[in-house]
């Protein structure tokens, strides 16, 4: 296997770079505070990620090192599965280096520095989640022998990218993909119209997912020691052979064995 990581080059980024990263980052910082799960904003201050402009990864990995032994390695795009399985397994967190234009900053299809480092950064500094990413690294490379790529995914998404979690105060949202996205960020917490159902390993991996517009679904964790313990605990080769014999479940469908938190409308879904 080869080592995709390639130097960041810092010092190539532009002005005008800097420039809409910190308006990214303020745009959401600021509408953030009572919607995001407290790990998320103790991992901004701790990585001191309010400093202005695109921070540098080699900053960045020393102040992370220290607190859970993680690194942050830029890539010039999308890599390989086994390459970004690898990585989280020995606790390096690769990103990319390119940041969106202008034009592109509400929406984006392919992860740039600033949903990669903003929104999926400051949560390795969590002890609980940074050990729940490494153990996500060591099962993908396992599902790999079993041709369950597709199921890993589907967990990465529902989690990761796009996971709520339930907080003394009410529902917090965690994922990548909703703490980096403005319009997201609103609707995966304010909006009656998608569905968010309790946490269940079994039926996440069956469900399918759609990338190009806010989610229909949601799966709300209680903790991210749910979320890790789930990981460590589950024998996968069975499960994964389980899952071979029923079929997927499509985007918006309710089960009778769902656990319901909010049932969505479903009514106003419009997309785009």
């Amino acid at each position: 296997m080869s080592d995709c990581v390639v130097p960041q080059e810092w010092q190539r980024y532009t002005a005008a770079e800097h420039a809409l990263w910190d308006t990214l980052f303020a745009r959401q910082a600021g509408m953030l505070a009572d919607r995001v799960a407290p790990a998320f904003l103790e991992g901004l201050d701790v990585l001191r990620m309010s400093k202005p402009g695109i921070p540098d990864f080699d900053e960045l990995s020393e102040r992370l090192t220290r607190a859970t032994g993680w690194s942050v390695a830029a890539v010039p795009g999308l890599i390989p599965d086994e390459e970004f399985f690898a990585n989280l397994a020995r606790r390096r967190f690769v990103a990319g280096r390119f940041i969106r234009s202008p034009e592109q900053i509400d929406y984006l299809q392919e992860p740039d520095v600033f949903h990669d480092v903003f929104g999926h950064v400051p949560l390795l500094v969590n002890p609980v989640f940074a050990d729940y990413m490494q153990a996500y690294g060591q099962g993908g490379l396992r599902a790999m022998r079993h041709g369950a790529i597709h199921r890993l995914a589907r967990l990465y998404w529902y989690t990761v990218e796009f996971g709520l979690i339930q907080s003394p105060t009410g529902l917090k949202i965690y994922g990548a993909g909703i703490v980096s996205s403005n319009r997201e960020s609103v609707f995966a917490l304010d909006s009656d119209t998608p569905h968010r159902l309790g946490f269940d390993l079994q039926r996440v991996m069956r469900t399918e997912y759609q990338i190009d517009d806010l989610q229909r679904n949601y799966f709300v964790i209680d903790s991210f020691e749910q979320l890790l313990r789930q990981t460590l605990d589950t024998d996968f080769a069975p499960l994964y052979a389980e899952l071979e014999t029923l079929p997927d479940i499509e985007v918006a469908t309710i089960l009778p064995g769902d656990r319901l938190v909010t049932h969505g409308s479903q009514q106003r879904w419009l997309p785009g």
